[in-house]
């Protein structure tokens, strides 16, 4: 009895012995967090939302050196975004100069962060003879290289400034690469214009393929595009991928005097390319002119299962 009076002595005596070095852990782990982490509340206009949310979830900003740093490009290029993304409202004038010489990175990631920081600058990028102008400059010099110049059609573009169209108008037409005819196809649907005189529409006959696939996307992403009659035209293209491209734009702008023209191309007889069928079947369909009816019929009989499957939809919708 007594043993076991002792046992049960021994056993209580080492519970309170747990139970206060684990209040003590407890408190010092409390005051170790409280120190780290102050008072919530005093992050003001985060606070009442995210009062939850510890200080080192906060966003730190990139310091001019650090800017300096990734702009040398040795750096990878999801870390030269992060850098200057977090960097937006950092003024450093002396960081302009290397941040601009990432306008002609290898990366395309690299590029459009840094005209993205650039164009958000007050000081030192749009004055004379400062980095957009020099960029004009580049994009205008055949003795540049190709890549410089095309670079140079990507950076106006995507500095969004108006002033640049022109010079893009004049690479589109005057310029003897390819690569840079499509690049600054490329910058005038980037900034939501048709060009200084039609020149998407102009770029629509280039003898390139790529300049005018370029010009047919960007006919469907600028928000008034008014040369049609161009895309039309292109439903004659030598190129499978320029008439399919047509035809999608045609649907897209539901361009119903165009219906007869996608007609001939949904039947085997006339276009041998089966993605361009398809994409006749659907524009059809998009554009609803009962008189398309005959040719979906048809298509319904298509050697090539997905023009049938376009052709089953198109009569689903209507036709």
């Amino acid at each position: 009895m007594k043993r076991l009076r002792t046992t049960r002595l021994t056993a209580l005596t080492l519970g309170a012995a747990l139970l206060f070095a684990g209040s003590l852990i407890t408190a010092s782990s409390v005051a170790q967090d409280e120190a780290e982490e102050p008072d919530q509340n005093l992050y003001a206009g985060r606070a009442a939302v995210y009062e939850n949310l510890a200080p080192k979830s906060l966003e730190h900003i990139t310091s001019p050196e650090r800017i300096k740093l990734v702009a040398t490009g040795q750096v990878a290029p999801t870390e030269i975004w992060r850098a200057l993304e977090h960097g937006e409202r950092v003024e450093c004038l002396s960081c302009i100069p290397d941040v601009a010489t990432l306008l002609y990175h290898e990366d395309s990631r690299a590029r459009e962060i840094s005209a993205w920081w650039l164009r958000r600058r007050i000081f030192g990028v749009f004055g004379v003879g400062q980095v957009y102008s020099q960029v004009i400059q580049t994009l205008g010099d055949q003795s540049a290289t190709e890549l410089q110049r095309a670079y140079a059609a990507e950076a106006v573009g995507e500095f969004l400034t108006h002033a640049g169209v022109p010079a893009l108008a004049t690479a589109v037409r005057t310029d003897s690469s390819e690569l840079v005819r499509a690049s600054a196809v490329t910058a005038l649907r980037r900034m939501n214009s048709e060009g200084a005189d039609g020149e998407l529409a102009f770029a629509m006959s280039d003898s390139a393929e790529v300049v005018r696939l370029a010009a047919l996307d960007a006919s469907m992403r600028v928000h008034s595009f008014t040369g049609v009659e161009e895309i039309v035209l292109r439903l004659d293209d030598s190129s499978a991928a320029v008439r399919r491209s047509a035809v999608e734009a045609l649907g897209m702008m539901r361009v119903g005097d165009a219906v007869y023209g996608l007609i001939a191309l949904t039947a085997e007889g006339t276009e041998p390319d089966a993605n361009v069928r398809k994409a006749a079947v659907a524009s059809l369909a998009m554009i609803g002119d009962p008189a398309a009816s005959d040719a979906i019929t048809q298509a319904l009989n298509d050697s090539d299962l997905f023009v049938r499957n376009a052709a089953k939809m198109a009569r689903n919708s209507g036709l």
